[in-house]
C-alpha cells in the first residue's frame, strides 16, 4: 500500500479519517495525499474573471492557513505528507485523482445523511464510491485501532464477482489477520437450501483458487442483507465490514438495492467498499 487519498473539510470526520490513514501509513510505509475540495459560492460562476480570481487567491490563501493548522498533528509524524487542494466542489475529483495518482485506498470519514450538509454526508460519501476505481475505506468515529483482526466481506459468490472478490481479498489480506465471505441467504429472493448454498460456495472456492485455511466461509438466513451483514459481524465480533459495489447505481451492491448505502450509515465498524 504504497499511496493512501484521504479526502478532508477540516472537521472531525475528516479527522477521524486522517488519523485512520496516519496509522495505516505507518504501518505500511504509505504517502499520505491530503486533498481539500475548495466551496465554491454560487455568486463566482457569474462574476467577472478579475473577481473570480480575487476569490480563488483568498479561499486559496484560507484554505492553506487551515492545512498547515489541521496537519499539526503528533500522529502524523515521520509520515510523507502531500498536501492538495482542489478548486471544485465535484466530488468525483477525488476518484480522479486517485486514478491519476495510481492510490491504493481512499479513507474518507462520514457522519451519515441526519447530520447538516458537508462534504462527509453520506450521500457524498455514495458520490466518492460511486465514481471510485480505487477502493474506499469509510470511518464514523475515532479509531481505536486499524488492527482489524476479522472483515467480514459480503458475498453472493455469484461468477460476476470473482474477480472482484479476488482483488478485494488482497487489500483486505493487508488491512487484516482474518477474512470471513458472507453469504446471505433471504427468504424471498433466491432462497437456497443448505446443501445448494454449499454446493455454490464449493464452486466459487474452486473458481476463485481460494485458499480456504486463509479465507473463511459463512452462510446466514435473515430478513435482508443488511441485517445479515451487521447482525454477522456483532456476533462474531468484526472490527470491519466490507462490500462490493456497483458503481452505476452508486453504492448498490450486486445484490440489488441500496445495500451498501444502509450499511454504511447504520454501522459504526468501518466500512470498506470495492467496485465490481
Amino acid at each position: 500500500m504504497k499511496k493512501i487519498i484521504v479526502p478532508v473539510d477540516f472537521s472531525k470526520h475528516s479527522e477521524y479519517a486522517l488519523e485512520t490513514a496516519a496509522a495505516l501509513a505507518k504501518q505500511h510505509n504509505s504517502e499520505l495525499i491530503i486533498m481539500h475540495m475548495l466551496e465554491m459560492s454560487e455568486s463566482i460562476f457569474s462574476a467577472s474573471s478579475d473577481e473570480r480570481g480575487e476569490e480563488n487567491a483568498f479561499m486559496l490563501m484560507v484554505a492553506n492557513k487551515k492545512f498547515e493548522a489541521f496537519l499539526d498533528q503528533p500522529y502524523l509524524e515521520g509520515i510523507s505528507l502531500t498536501p492538495m487542494v482542489k478548486y471544485h466542489k465535484v466530488l468525483k475529483e477525488v476518484a480522479s485523482v486517485a486514478g491519476d495518482v495510481k492510490a491504493d485506498l481512499i479513507v474518507m470519514g462520514s457522519r451519515g445523511h441526519s447530520a447538516q450538509d458537508g462534504l462527509f454526508t453520506g450521500s457524498n460519501t455514495e458520490k466518492v464510491v460511486r465514481y471510485s476505481d480505487t477502493p474506499v475505506l469509510v470511518v464514523k468515529s475515532k479509531p481505536d485501532s486499524v488492527n482489524f483482526d476479522h472483515i467480514v466481506l459480503a458475498t453472493d459468490f455469484s461468477d460476476e464477482s470473482v474477480s472482484a472478490v479476488k482483488n478485494a481479498l488482497e487489500l483486505l489480506a493487508e488491512l487484516g489477520k482474518k477474512t470471513t465471505l458472507l453469504h446471505i441467504n433471504l427468504p424471498n429472493l433466491g432462497f437456497l437450501s443448505t446443501d445448494e448454498i454449499d454446493e455454490k460456495i464449493a464452486n466459487f472456492s474452486k473458481k476463485a483458487k481460494l485458499n480456504t485455511e486463509a479465507v473463511h466461509m459463512a452462510r446466514i438466513s435473515d430478513h435482508s442483507v443488511e441485517d445479515g451483514v451487521l447482525n454477522f459481524a456483532k456476533r462474531q465480533g468484526a472490527d470491519a465490514v466490507a462490500m462490493i459495489t456497483h458503481g452505476r447505481t452508486g453504492l448498490s451492491h450486486f445484490f440489488g438495492g441500496s445495500i451498501s448505502e444502509d450499511i454504511v450509515n447504520h454501522t459504526k465498524l468501518p466500512v470498506v467498499t470495492f467496485k465490481l
